[in-house]
């Protein structure tokens, strides 16, 4: 049990008498990577915000290895520095340059003198396959390479899990698959993941489990060659007859 480095249990977020998640529970181990799949609304971004506590949880606990992040007195400032997030819509910075983008955190975050900071924010600019962009301004880029821009800033503060919220949804076709690539190598390096995406080729080669959530449910959750093959639930079935057909694919 002790490579369990993340645990959410039983976890219920509401917005007014609108309830998000009611009643939400898995764990994350250390080196696996889980895809979360569901309609829209139905919770699953919030989620990803109650695990790094951009919007903490009404009930329920979080614990990130042996620190529960949902306890009074959690210094919640330095555990988020363990959890890298990627939004859908990269959220960079538009007056600073990549590079800058991937050093801010290191510089004012982990006290990094510039020098170390701009040398690792440069490695990890190449480890996303954009150190020869590492000069250019957001507006210069892609959206392709924002997000890759977005995912070194991440990377760059060394987290022990990355949460991933749809970040190819913003994305047009032909950029999708250069972040996807990124993504599939992290996890194959070990990189504990947490990703919610409608990428479901992705989500095949890559994930441990697949988790479906619907009505801040999680109505089920298994590895990828029987949530594709053979679904218990018929709603998960209908879900996935559903995308199937919208980008067709067959899973």
């Amino acid at each position: 049990m002790n490579d369990i480095l993340v645990r959410v249990e039983n976890i219920r977020k509401s917005f007014g008498k609108n309830t998000v998640l009611d009643g939400v529970s898995f764990d994350i181990r250390k080196g696996s990577v889980k895809v979360i799949i569901g309609p829209s609304g139905t919770g699953k971004s919030t989620l990803l915000r109650c695990i790094n506590m951009l919007a903490p949880p009404d009930s329920g606990k979080i614990w990130l290895q042996d620190t529960e992040l949902t306890a009074k007195g959690t210094d919640l400032h330095q555990m988020r520095q363990k959890i890298g997030m990627v939004f859908q819509h990269f959220a960079l910075f538009k007056h600073l340059k990549a590079i800058d983008n991937v050093a801010l955190g290191l510089i004012r975050v982990k006290h990094l003198d510039r020098s170390a900071a701009y040398k690792k924010a440069m490695a990890d600019l190449d480890k996303v396959g954009l150190a020869q962009h590492a000069d250019k301004y957001p507006a210069q880029l892609s959206g392709g390479q924002q997000q890759r821009v977005g995912i070194a800033r991440a990377l760059a503060m060394d987290p022990l899990v990355m949460l991933f919220d749809e970040p190819t949804s913003a994305l047009d076709p032909e950029l999708i698959g250069e972040v996807l690539q990124v993504m599939q190598t992290l996890a194959k390096e070990g990189m504990t993941m947490v990703c919610v995406t409608h990428e479901m080729g992705f989500a095949k080669s890559v994930a441990d489990e697949i988790i479906f959530m619907e009505a801040g449910h999680i109505l089920e959750a298994s590895p990828p060659q029987v949530m594709f093959s053979n679904p218990q639930n018929e709603r998960t079935r209908s879900f996935l007859h559903k995308i199937a057909e919208l980008y067709g694919e067959t899973l």
